[in-house]
C-alpha cells in the first residue's frame, strides 16, 4: 500500500476503500502506541529538564512549570477542540481550506472502534495531541524568568486553537486543506510544530520584553547536566516522533528512525567542532545543542531522503542554529532566553527547505507535490518555500493576537519586578527547584 494513501487514512478517518474497509493492524497499533508514548516523554521529561537546566536557580522549578503546564494544558485544548479543528471537515470548502470543523468536539462523532488507516482512530488523537503539546511548550523556552504563569496558561489555550490546530490542518489536514493540497511535504512537523513554536517563541519574547538586566548581568545555566539528560531523552523521544509519523511499523518508519540517528549525530559533532576551532572548548552544553538542531532540522525531512540527505540536513542544521544562537541573537539584541528560535525555528526552516532540495524521487515514498507528479524539483521546492512563508505569517499575526487578549485578560504579560528579582521558583510558586 501506498505512503500516500497509508497519510490519507491517518489523516481522514472516515475514508474507506470503495471496495474493503480498512482493517485493523496489531503491528501498526503497537507501534502507534508505543511512538505516542515516547513522544509523550519528549515534553514532561526532555523538554523540561532541556530548558530547566540552561535557565538560572531561581527560575529552574517555573521552567520546568512552565513545560509542564502547558503540556497537560495543551493535550486538554487538544481533546476539547483542537482535534477538531486540525483534522475535522468543514462544509465550506473555503474554510476547509484553512481549519476543519466542529463535528468532532469533544471527539464527538468518532468511536473506539473507528480506524485511521490501519491502527485506532483514538491512537491517532493521542498521537497528534502529543504534538499540539510539545509545539506551544518550546515557545516557553523564550519567555523564561519573566512571564505570569497565569498569561501563559492563557497563552496555550487560544494559541493552541488560533494558530497551531488551524496551521496543522493547512499542512496536514488531507484533501482540501491549503498547503496540503499544493503538496508541501512535512514528515514530522518541521514547519507543524519546530517553525511555529520557534516563531511564537520569539514574537513572545519581544512583546514581553527582555529580562532585567539582559545581556549586561550574567545568567548563568542551572545545570549543564539536567540540559544533556533533556538532550538525551529528547533523542529517545524522537525515534517516535519522526518513526510514528510513518504511520505504522513499515519500511518507512525504518528510513526515518536511520535518517533522524545520522542527522543528529552529525550536528552534534558539527557543533562541538565549531566550539573547539572558536572557542578552543568543546562544551557540553554545544553537543546537547547541536544534538537538538540536528533533530529538529531532520523531522520535516525524516520519511523522504536518503542517509547522504540526512548528513547535509544535521551537518547544514548545526550550523544555522549555531548562527542563530551565537550570531544573530546578539546582532538583534533580541533575549530568546533559551534560544527556542535560533534553535528550532532556524533549524526547523532550513530541514523544511533541504526536503525540497534533498528529497528522493521516489513515488514510493512522496505523498504528493510536484516532485512526484512530475518530477519538478525546482517546482517541489518551491511549494516548501510557500508552506514556510504561509505558516510563519499565520504563526506571526496569530501569536501577536493570542499574547494581546491573555494579556488584557490577566492585567499584563510580565510578571512584577520584585517577583522578578526574587526568582518565579519562589514568587510564583512558593517551591524551590533544590533545597539545601
Amino acid at each position: 500500500m501506498k505512503f500516500r494513501l497509508l497519510t490519507l487514512l491517518a489523516m481522514l478517518p472516515a475514508f474507506a476503500f470503495a471496495d474493503e474497509a480498512p482493517k485493523l493492524d496489531t503491528g501498526d497499533t503497537a507501534w502507534m502506541m508505543v511512538s505516542t508514548a515516547f513522544v509523550l516523554l519528549m515534553t514532561p521529561a526532555g523538554l523540561a529538564l532541556f530548558y530547566a537546566g540552561m535557565t538560572r536557580s531561581k527560575n529552574a522549578l517555573n521552567t520546568f512549570a512552565m513545560v509542564m503546564g502547558a503540556f497537560v494544558m495543551a493535550m486538554v485544548v487538544w481533546i476539547v477542540a483542537g482535534y477538531s479543528i486540525a483534522f475535522g471537515a468543514s462544509e465550506s470548502a473555503a474554510i476547509q481550506n484553512v481549519m476543519g470543523g466542529f463535528g468532532n468536539v469533544l471527539l464527538s462523532g468518532i468511536s473506539w472502534s473507528d480506524l485511521s488507516g490501519s491502527y485506532p482512530t483514538y491512537v491517532f488523537v493521542a498521537f497528534q495531541g502529543t504534538f499540539a503539546a510539545i509545539t506551544v511548550a518550546i515557545a516557553s523556552g523564550s519567555v523564561i524568568g519573566r512571564m505570569k504563569f497565569s498569561t501563559w496558561m492563557l497563552v496555550v489555550i487560544l494559541w493552541g486553537l488560533i494558530v497551531y490546530a488551524p496551521i496543522t490542518h493547512m499542512v496536514w489536514g488531507g484533501d482540501g486543506a491549503y498547503l496540503f493540497d499544493a503538496g508541501a511535504l512535512d514528515f514530522a512537523g518541521g514547519t507543524v510544530v519546530h517553525m511555529n513554536g520557534g516563531l511564537a517563541g520569539l514574537v513572545l519574547a519581544v512583546l514581553v520584553g527582555k529580562r532585567a538586566g539582559y545581556p549586561k548581568t550574567a545568567m548563568k545555566p542551572f545545570s549543564i547536566i539536567l540540559t544533556a539528560a533533556g538532550a538525551a531523552i529528547l533523542w529517545f523521544g524522537w525515534y517516535g516522533f519522526n518513526g510514528g509519523s510513518a504511520f505504522g511499523a513499515n519500511a518507512i518508519a525504518g528510513l526515518a528512525v536511520l535518517t533522524t540517528t545520522v542527522a543528529t549525530a552529525a550536528a552534534g559533532v558539527t557543533w562541538m567542532v565549531l566550539e573547539w576551532i572558536i572557542y578552543k572548548k568543546p562544551t557540553l552544553l554545544g553537543i546537547a545543542s547541536g544534538i537538538v538542531a540536528g533533530l529538529v532540522a531532520i523531522t520535516p525531512a525524516a520519511g523522504f531522503v536518503s542517509v547522504g540527505g540526512a548528513f547535509i540536513v544535521g551537518i547544514v542544521g548545526a550550523l544555522i542554529g549555531f548562527f542563530g544562537v551565537v550570531v544573530l541573537k546578539k546582532k538583534l539584541g533580541y533575549d530568546d532566553s533559551l534560544d527556542a528560535f535560533g534553535i528550532h525555528f532556524l533549524a526547523g526552516l532550513w530541514g523544511a527547505i533541504a526536503t525540497g532540495i534533498l528529497a528522493l524521487n521516489d513515488k514510493d515514498l512522496l505523498w504528493d507535490g510536484p516532485l512526484k507528479e512530475s518530477g519538478d524539483r525546482m517546482g517541489q521546492i518551491m511549494v516548501q518555500f510557500q508552506s514556510v512563508l504561509v505558516v510563519g505569517a499565520w504563526t506571526l499575526i496569530g501569536t501577536v493576537i493570542v499574547y494581546f487578549i491573555a494579556s488584557a485578560l490577566t492585567g499584563g504579560g510580565r510578571v512584577n519586578a520584585e517577583d522578578e528579582e526574587m526568582g518565579l521558583d519562589e514568587s510564583v510558586h512558593g517551591e524551590k527547584a533544590i533545597n539545601l
